[in-house]
């Protein structure tokens, strides 16, 4: 974060009155969010010294842009944590991450059960806020092997991944979408999805601040908030989950509410290209799909001038430097219209996964390409489409569901015999959780299976939304289980209901 806290430090004294957030607590100037990063800083040197390590609350308000500015200032690494985690969540963040230091609110450390006894250097920061330190000198920074920032991302595994990137990738994801835009100084940002996200942290709270540009954003997700607050402010560019931009769309009072936005980037989850048409039609705007992972951020996107098919029937062409390619099996490059397993190499790659306090490097290729876990198609035009998924995971509203933890939390379910957890699409949140049973008695249903689940204190998010009494589970020629036919089985049951 050094160069970003130079870089907002010279705006500071070029430009202090330019407004640098806006949030549900009112408008921030720069100057006022440079002082409240120096102050910090300063809270820091003097309980640890050094390059430390902090944990924050992240919280789509100044504070977060504040905290990432001091912790710049001091050459640190900042973690970003959502203050709905939960306490388990939190064990294991202290567990990857080993920070020095935590900054919230008093309800967040409540909430997250925050061993008090490992931060025993406790002041108050940033407008009410609590720093807990633990008042040694602070852990040496290149542990993080030029990491600066952290995030845990829902995964597609029942662990949270803490990705790690570096400054360097957080600045080329961001330019290259500047670029595609074409978003100028002062255009107005929209940082609508939780900051706690690699993504968002990147191309909401970052890109806008490297820009010179106001960040934009509510207190909590809410459709007609966001609309009002993207009209009134004059947002011009916004990222959002397909889930979050269709939400919008069925407002009655987004009609034609978003003409001013040159752009509202759709990524993260399943996308139906005519609902996203509709949708844009009705809020007056144009979408732009993109692809990408918290491990490369947006690696590729398409453009505002491009036609609709090109700009919603595909995920766009890759960030200038960066490689997608499709492989068959023994790792063989297929050409283009070829489908085939995707493997990404650009300047966007993370530094690896924190465990244990330092990065984990990625697994690549032997030629330095990660795999994504996706199926890909590149077409003749140079963009790329994504095909489905490798891995088995349901993506809910923007949310990984790993599919084997959930099959597993309702084969224990008394009464189940066979259980096949499969998507089931849907306009609005992209995917929803079907699960077919075969039971051992009489047939189960939703409720008896989500009661015990809940029983059980498995994660609500994680329930299936439909279950299905089936006789048998599909199966293919030599007797395995058909996921292929579960799928279509489902989707067939759910459109009946």
């Amino acid at each position: 974060m050094q160069t970003l806290a130079r870089e907002f430090a010279e705006r500071a004294e070029r430009a202090p009155g330019d407004v640098a957030v806006i949030d549900a607590l009112g408008e921030h100037t720069v100057a006022e969010v440079m002082q409240a990063a120096r102050d910090l800083a300063v809270a820091l040197e003097e309980s640890l010294g050094g390059s430390p390590t902090v944990l924050v609350q992240a919280d789509n308000t100044w504070r977060t842009l504040a905290t990432a500015l001091a912790v710049g200032l001091r050459g640190g690494m900042v973690a970003v944590f959502s203050s709905h985690a939960v306490a388990s969540e939190f064990a294991l963040a202290m567990e990857d991450v080993e920070p020095d230091a935590v900054i919230a609110s008093a309800g967040a450390l409540d909430h997250w059960a925050v061993p008090l006894e490992a931060f025993p250097d406790k002041r108050t920061v940033l407008d009410g806020w609590t720093l807990l330190t633990t008042g040694r000198p602070a852990s040496d920074v290149a542990r993080w092997r030029g990491g600066v920032a952290v995030a845990m991302t829902s995964g597609s595994t029942g662990r949270p991944k803490s990705v790690v990137q570096s400054e360097e990738s957080l600045r080329y994801a961001g330019r290259a979408t500047i670029d595609a835009i074409g978003l100028e100084p002062g255009d107005a940002v929209g940082a609508f999805v939780p900051l706690s996200s690699v993504a968002a942290y990147c191309f909401g709270m970052y890109l806008p601040a490297m820009l010179g540009s106001p960040m934009v954003s509510i207190a909590s997700w809410n459709p007609d908030d966001a609309l009002e607050a993207m009209a009134q402010h004059d947002v011009r560019w916004t990222m959002l989950v397909p889930t979050m931009a269709l939400q919008l769309s069925v407002r009655p009072s987004g009609a034609g509410k978003l003409s001013g936005l040159r752009a509202m980037t759709v990524g993260g989850g399943p996308m139906d290209a005519g609902a996203l048409e509709r949708a844009e039609q009705f809020l007056g705007t144009r979408f732009i799909r993109v692809f990408g992972m918290s491990e490369c951020l947006g690696h590729t996107t398409t453009s505002p001038g491009e036609d609709a098919a090109t700009r919603l029937g595909c995920d766009g062409r890759p960030f200038p430097g960066t490689e997608v390619r499709a492989v068959g099996d023994g790792g063989r490059t297929l050409p283009p219209g070829e489908v085939g397993a995707a493997q990404v190499r650009g300047p966007s790659m993370f530094v690896g996964y924190a465990r244990r306090g330092e990065p984990q490097p990625p697994e690549l290729t032997a030629d330095g390409f990660l795999p994504t876990g996706d199926l890909v198609r590149l077409n003749p035009d140079g963009t790329i489409t994504i095909l489905g998924r490798e891995k088995q995971i349901i993506i809910r509203g923007g949310r990984n569901i790993d599919i084997n933890e959930v099959e597993a939390a309702v084969a224990r379910v008394p009464g189940v015999a066979q259980v096949c957890v499969v998507p089931v699409p849907d306009e609005m949140l992209g995917e929803r959780v079907a699960a077919l049973v075969v039971s051992s008695g009489t047939d189960l249903g939703l409720a008896d299976v989500t009661g015990n689940l809940e029983a059980a204190g498995f994660p609500k998010q994680k329930w299936p939304e439909f279950v299905f009494s089936v006789p048998d589970l599909p199966q293919n020629r030599v007797g395995k289980l058909s996921r292929p036919d579960a799928v279509r089985i489902a989707a067939e049951l759910a459109a009946s209901e």
